[in-house]
């Protein structure tokens, strides 16, 4: 999962030289979302998705929408590496996001507000250092990007977390194509070039199609606001191909901001285990433990088959620092 949305920076910067963004989300959700629709029929169909339209567009404008659209413009100006550094403050965001929302996965005590200082730190030590070779606008763009990442889980985990995955990311990424049709087509680029296209195709079938069946099945084995730990990660795998394969500067600004971002990011998504004797646990903390239980594999499973809470005795549950998916 790290390193599939690591890859988008390096292929929205290359896509970006010839296509608009708004015909560059209308192909990667397009495609995406055609991929997946056989998977979807086989899953169940769309029904019981567009039976909960609202949330699934509120779901598909948040994380969709709005974010790839002023992602994409920002790498017009930003180099891939620094957007994907700065998308590492989306867990920071997400903690936030769960204490404001009252969400299961929100404790962590007081090493949860270090991890956010900490992480503040690092994101203006990051755009502090290179503020002479960034502009506003796409600052303000990636900070719309940050925060919508980090709200757009909440919704899914709330309102479509026991729905089969695949028709709702197949349904999420077809209703943002339909979105953007009219200007999509109206303004595809003459001539792309031959790495600007295969730079769209792999946005849409690996880093959207395979990605988002993968992130849903890590939102319902591990909550919201940890599922964007998987942003440790992504930047990492940003910063080495920008470097390496688009000649991009590794600044002052990367080396000092990233390492404070990801201590942070570490710190604040962390959670105690529940406090009470005979609590409800939580769909989420079940759904964790189904995980770990399968060696934490990254396949998808239909949550809708589970219980969504039984008693438990809080001696039962294993509370860990921080979780991420193994390799499959």
């Amino acid at each position: 999962m790290c390193l599939i949305w690591g890859i988008p920076y390096l292929l929205i910067r290359v896509a970006v030289r010839d296509f608009s963004p708004g015909a560059l989300v209308f192909l990667r959700t397009a495609i995406g979302g055609l991929v997946l629709v056989p998977f979807a029929i086989a899953s169940g169909g769309y029904r019981p998705v567009l039976q909960r339209w609202k949330p699934l567009l509120a779901f598909s404008v948040i994380e969709l929408a709005v974010p790839w659209l002023l992602l994409s413009d920002a790498e017009r100006k930003l180099s891939s590496s620094l957007s994907g550094l700065l998308v590492a403050a989306v867990p920071l965001v997400g903690v936030v996001v769960a204490w404001a929302t009252r969400a299961d996965d929100r404790g962590g005590g007081v090493l949860r507000y270090v991890g956010l200082a900490l992480g503040l730190a690092g994101v203006l030590l990051l755009v502090g250092l290179d503020l002479g070779s960034v502009h506003a606008t796409p600052l303000v763009e990636m900070l719309v990007v940050v925060v919508g990442y980090a709200v757009a889980p909440a919704i899914m985990a709330r309102r479509l977390a026991d729905l089969p995955s695949i028709p709702v990311v197949s349904a999420s990424l077809l209703l943002v194509a339909i979105g953007y049709l009219p200007y999509g087509v109206l303004n595809l680029p003459p001539s792309p070039s031959g790495k600007a296209i295969w730079s769209v195709i792999a946005l849409g079938t690996i880093c959207t199609a395979l990605a988002f069946v993968v992130f849903f099945a890590l939102i319902a084995a591990i909550g919201p606001s940890r599922a964007t730990v998987i942003t440790y990660v992504n930047p990492a795998v940003a910063v080495l191909l920008g470097v390496l394969l688009l000649n991009e500067k590794f600044t002052l600004g990367i080396g000092l901001g990233f390492p404070l971002i990801l201590a942070g990011s570490v710190l604040a998504a962390r959670r105690h285990a529940p406090e009470a004797s005979g609590a409800t646990v939580p769909e989420s903390a079940l759904c964790e433990e189904l995980a770990i239980d399968q060696s934490m594999t990254t396949v998808p499973f239909d949550v809708s088959k589970v219980a969504v809470t039984r008693p438990r005795s809080p001696s039962s549950v294993e509370t860990q620092s921080t979780s991420t998916p193994s390799s499959g």
